[in-house]
């Protein structure tokens, strides 16, 4: 059913037009023609919407930009990977027109107070996080107007905030960032038996089985929740790679720069041209090698001569997790461990002790330690091989900018974690906690110079085409627009 009522002045000006779609859905409009509503074609505001019919209407209700509220405990920290992939989202979302507020400690207008918990916070500020403080005056003024609220973590702050949206009928929907085995882990207690499907279960009584659409950044992590009896609509979407994060050129010039403009623009195949285009050769990575010719079975390689050392590049939290020591053992046992040099990006309560074994078990200075966001696609570019030795993960951003900018990664296989799925070949892969395997795999490496090369531009191509968060962000809205739609 379609029907209209107008209200209208003695000059039989339109003020307020509201138009019953069916009998169910309302629409209000300002009218500004002050021609007759049954001879106007002038295209205003008013006359358009009494043209559209049904499916139009609920078409552009589709297309508008949205309003999202997003609660994180604690904002503006990029080196907390929930935080970084938040402020990432936001950047892209206002991008593609939509409206942004963040709501939590740090948040530039709708900020939260620091929630002390005796211990807890100690150990979770290691790890730079904080919790934050509920206010119903704080969400009052965060959440009027908004279409949706995304709530990020399954804490006292993120389940207010679900109750003061659900009480003022606005839609809410969650992302699962918060991995309970990285939980036990960071805490020392990963040798406890069932700790980690306890903290599973307390996640889904506490928060998530009051929520329908859940974002989860990979199919490993759906798997994961559904193991668990975790009934949500869930929403497989990645974190994605930021466009700043692109393969080095002759030089960090114009040419990476023509790379992540072609990216801007979404177009993945001049984009990926760029990424062929943009292979240094082995004089580039600073390598001088003496490798027979012929690859062919049952020909003895001689082992490469460095004119400088080889740079491994690891990022990540620095806790038990992430296992970085492994790391340190398979540079320890490499066939050419006088010429690596290990650079970890992190932050966290195994820093000194990592520092402590780097310094007792290898040969070169390893550099461990934190490293602004905004350095991280230089650091990554500086290096020749890219380790990812984590047991617990749910996607692993850094693996995804590691591959952006043209590095081969080896990464651990391990039943827990998400990353291993970027693995496109045996050598990226290593069984999880195997320190020789590990060494074994970046020794082939080392001798392989060309097949590096070439790997390089295989996982840069594949990460533009399938990780960018341009992509992950369409995906993203239509999940909001669904949450909305169900309310």
């Amino acid at each position: 059913m379609w029907f209209t009522w107008i209200t209208k002045k003695k000059d039989h000006t339109p003020i307020v037009t509201l138009t019953v779609v069916r009998s169910v859905s309302w629409r209000v409009n300002r009218g500004t023609c002050a021609t007759s509503p049954f001879s106007c074609d002038c295209g205003c505001l008013y006359h358009e919407t009494m043209s559209l019919s049904p499916e139009e209407v609920a078409a552009r209700e589709k297309e508008k930009p949205l309003t999202i509220a997003m609660v994180v405990d604690s904002i503006g920290n990029r080196g907390n990977g929930t935080s970084n992939s938040a402020l990432q989202y936001a950047e892209e979302l206002r991008a593609q027109g939509h409206t942004v507020r963040f709501v939590g400690i740090g948040a530039p207008e709708y900020r939260a107070r620091i929630h002390h918990i005796p211990l807890v916070s100690f150990i979770a500020a290691k790890q730079q996080m904080a919790f934050a403080q509920p206010s119903e005056d704080l969400f009052d003024r965060a959440f009027d107007g908004v279409d949706v609220v995304h709530i990020y973590l399954p804490f006292k702050f993120g389940r207010e905030a679900m109750k003061a949206a659900r009480a003022r009928g606005i839609a809410v929907t969650a992302g699962f960032h918060l991995q309970p085995e990285n939980v036990t882990y960071s805490a020392g207690l990963q040798r406890i038996p069932g700790l980690p499907r306890f903290i599973y279960w307390l996640f889904r009584k506490w928060f998530y089985r009051r929520v329908d659409h859940v974002h989860v950044p990979t199919q490993c992590g759906a798997e994961l929740l559904r193991k668990h009896h975790y009934e949500n609509t869930l929403h497989v979407i990645s974190n994605g790679y930021e466009p700043r994060f692109t393969p080095r050129g002759d030089s960090y010039g114009e040419k990476a720069e023509e790379t992540e403009a072609a990216s801007n623009a979404g177009t993945v195949a001049e984009s990926a041209a760029g990424v062929e285009m943009l292979q240094p050769d082995i004089a580039e990575l600073g390598m001088g090698v003496r490798e027979d010719l012929s690859d062919e079975v049952g020909q003895t390689h001689e082992f490469p001569t460095l004119r400088r050392p080889f740079r491994i590049v690891a990022s990540g939290r620095l806790s038990n997790e992430k296992d970085h020591v492994t790391l340190l053992k398979a540079v320890a046992l490499s066939r050419y461990s006088e010429d690596i040099e290990v650079s970890i990006a992190g932050q966290g309560p195994l820093k000194r002790r990592l520092r402590r074994y780097a310094l007792r078990f290898l040969d070169n200075p390893a550099v461990i330690g934190f490293h602004p966001n905004a350095h991280m696609p230089e650091f990554l570019r500086s290096g020749d091989l890219f380790v990812h030795p984590s047991i617990a993960d749910l996607e692993s951003l850094s693996v995804i900018e590691a591959m952006a900018v043209g590095l081969v990664p080896v990464i651990a296989d391990s039943p827990l974690s998400a990353a291993g799925q970027f693995s496109l070949c045996e050598e990226s892969s290593f069984p999880v906690q195997d320190a020789q395997a590990l060494a074994d795999r970046i020794d082939w490496w080392i001798e392989h110079p060309r097949e590096r090369r070439r790997w390089g531009g295989i996982y840069a191509r594949h990460t533009l085409e399938n990780y960018s968060v341009r992509a992950s962000i369409r995906k993203f809205v239509q999940m909001e627009r669904e949450a909305i739609a169900d309310a």
